[in-house]
């Protein structure tokens, strides 16, 4: 057992030494190629008018239609959904590690 934690922590040194050598080189070559998408002046303001753009594009383009049309939809699959943990409440014991661990995470998701 200890030797497994000795091999697991010389990977892990691996590992970090290759980031130290390698990332800072990646992620300038990454900002350089994406530069076109890099809004300025990197202001807070400027966040928060990308993201109601966003939001309000993608509220608009999910309602190209009719602009009421996709509620009842949403409304629905939200009740759905919403039955669906119900469901899975009222039988807690006949979960699989693998739904909980899926819960667990969306749960921590949501959260962060």
């Amino acid at each position: 057992m200890v030797s497994k934690l000795y091999q697991l922590k010389a990977k892990a040194n691996q590992v970090t030494q290759l980031i130290a050598k390698h990332g800072t080189e990646y992620y300038k070559k990454l900002l350089e190629e994406n530069k076109q998408y890099i809004q300025e002046p990197p202001t807070p303001e400027k966040c928060n008018l990308l993201s109601k753009q966003l939001f309000y594009t993608r509220l608009a383009s999910h309602n190209a239609v009719h602009p009421l049309c996709c509620i009842p939809l949403h409304y629905k699959a939200f009740w759905k959904e919403l039955d669906y943990v119900k469901h899975k409440w009222r039988h807690v014991g006949d979960l699989k590690v693998e739904d909980v661990a899926i819960a667990t995470l969306f749960g921590l998701e949501c959260y962060g």
